[in-house]
């Protein structure tokens, strides 16, 4: 029964894809792309999201536990722990300094791909009006050969235009989501970059004094 299921499934996709006219081809490629960068995205903030140690380190650091600190720090891959290890390093010289430089290595990753996703955005729904246009002109071609005597004809070209619009507007939406759940991500990350690097600065300066 499932197998059934999936077959009809498939071949209502098929027929969807076939009267949607040749558009239909990069919007299927173009979908394809931002749900392999969306799934890959979700992969690394949640890697991330297991990585997080900047809390620890700081109180490792408010202890007075410097070589516990670098090394926890050392061991994690979150752009927080590696911007409080490049400070930990240099902390007898210029620490802000130095995660300041560490912050503008790690941020681009955070961002890696987004173009991608933006530029799905906006394409798709540019995309879906060209399958407009030619829907249209093929209806309009077939009123001009043979007149009104062939409904059939001139509503598939209607229905080529609607399913072509209505697959670049799908696309788009269910990209601009993600997207913009991505974008906050990055800006939180940033946020708590510069706030725990802040504090670093401050614990560092009040050990020192």
């Amino acid at each position: 029964m499932w197998s059934s299921v999936m077959h009809f499934f498939n071949a209502g996709i098929v027929a969807i894809l076939i009267k949607g006219g040749v558009v239909m081809i990069p919007l299927l490629a173009l979908s394809l792309i931002s749900l392999t960068v969306i799934i890959e995205r979700l992969c690394y903030w949640r890697s991330l999201r297991r990585q997080d140690v900047g809390a620890t380190v700081l109180a490792l650091v408010a202890d007075g536990h410097f070589e516990d600190a670098i090394r926890v720090a050392s061991r994690s891959r979150h752009p927080v722990a590696r911007v409080l290890h490049a400070g930990l390093m240099d902390k007898g010289h210029a620490p802000g300094t130095a995660m300041e430089a560490a912050a503008q290595a790690e941020l681009p990753p955070s961002r890696r791909y987004l173009p991608v996703l933006d530029t799905s955005i906006t394409l798709a729904p540019l995309l879906g009006l060209l399958g407009t246009i030619t829907g249209m002109i093929s209806a309009f071609g077939v009123v001009a050969e043979a007149g009104l005597g062939q409904p059939h004809a001139i509503t598939g070209g209607i229905a080529e235009a609607l399913i072509a619009t209505a697959t670049g507007l799908f696309i788009a939406i269910m990209t601009l989501v993600p997207y913009n759940y991505f974008l906050a991500k990055t800006a939180q990350l940033t946020d708590g970059i510069e706030e725990q690097a802040t504090r670093l600065e401050l614990l560092l300066a009040r050990r020192e004094g």
